[in-house]
């Protein structure tokens, strides 16, 4: 059985590239067939060659990941793993030899993780792009970003931004004013955001003439969106016939973002929601990738991150062995 050795500059520096957690080592362990043993600040794999190669590789990408500032995290750590196992260390090398980056009027925004970076990356490369999780992990926010970029590019003529108009299970019948004032609440997140992108007057300005759309999902029915980034957002709040609806508008040379959080539905419990539903249909088709975040994806403040812990722990009280 052979073995290799790789030094690192100090105890502390290694154990952050394991997010300090040695049920990783285990994990990695498992999916590249080597032995890992870790102390102070050197590593060693035995194994195969092959094997040893691919713990080497993994630690190497670990690293330049961590020398670029990202934090690694047991999800990123995972998905590292998982991607070398998988054969995919050249696509991980890429996020780092070739940043994604995206530039709007005001600000270039920077992934803060590789979640976010994969999320990111997914949008740039695929005419349809589904990005599922919680709260604070950028889906919207990173999608509106690319949305603008295409824009300023002359990538596409319009942006299309809309919600189904479902909130909490409120109606909005009972709410005061036209269909206009009772919608405005439901999409003023996406206002924000643009707003701090490109300018509130700008946002305006640009509304008027028709460039920038916001509208509730009814308001797509019957229509064919071409040379359009189109955004979906709180997709999780929609039926699988207005999923459905939804999808079937992308016209040529347009683009589509559906995000949502499913721990977040606010459907009747006896309706389904669409985004779980075309998670089992149009999975595997070319040109549609699905991109889920997790916990460790929220770059809001640190108590969002360990609010949403407490809630996995209360909603799943034991958690099964992973196989």
């Amino acid at each position: 059985m052979a073995s290799a050795t790789v030094h690192f500059p100090s105890a502390r520096h290694l154990s952050q590239l394991y997010a300090g957690r040695p049920e990783n080592l285990v994990e990695a362990e498992r999916l590249l067939a080597v032995k890992i043993v870790s102390r102070d600040d050197w590593i060693t794999f035995e194994g195969e060659p092959s094997a040893i190669s691919a713990g080497e590789t993994l630690f190497a990408l670990l690293n330049e990941a961590r020398t670029q500032g990202l934090a690694i995290r047991t999800q990123d750590f995972s998905r590292f793993a998982e991607g070398v196992a998988r054969g995919e260390a050249a696509q991980l090398r890429a996020l780092f030899t070739q940043p994604v980056v995206v530039t709007t009027q005001r600000k270039t925004i920077i992934p803060k993780t590789l979640g976010q970076k994969l999320y990111v990356q997914a949008i740039l490369a695929n005419p349809l792009v589904f990005g599922i999780g919680p709260a604070g992990t950028g889906k919207t926010y990173l999608a509106m970003a690319a949305a603008i970029s295409a824009l300023l590019k002359n990538q596409v003529e319009r942006i299309i931004l809309t919600r189904p108009a479902v909130e909490a299970g409120e109606s909005l019948g009972f709410l005061p004013g036209d269909l206009n004032e009772k919608i405005l609440p439901y999409l003023r997140p996406l206002y924000d955001a643009m707003g701090e992108m490109i300018g509130s007057g700008d946002v305006a300005q640009l509304t008027e003439k028709g460039v920038i759309e916001v509208a509730p999902l009814a308001y797509m029915r019957g229509r064919t969106l071409n040379r359009s980034f189109i955004i979906l957002d709180e997709a999780q709040n929609t039926t699988p016939e207005q999923m459905m609806m939804f999808l079937t508008r992308l016209g040529e040379d347009s683009r589509m973002v559906v995000t949502g959080d499913i721990t977040q539905i606010d459907l009747p419990k006896a309706r389904q929601s669409g985004l779980l539903e075309v998670q089992r249909i149009l999975r595997g088709i070319d040109g549609i990738q699905f991109h889920q975040f997790s916990g460790s994806d929220v770059v809001r403040h640190p108590l969002v991150l360990k609010i949403i812990e407490a809630y996995e722990r209360y909603q799943n009280p034991i958690n099964p062995p992973r196989s």
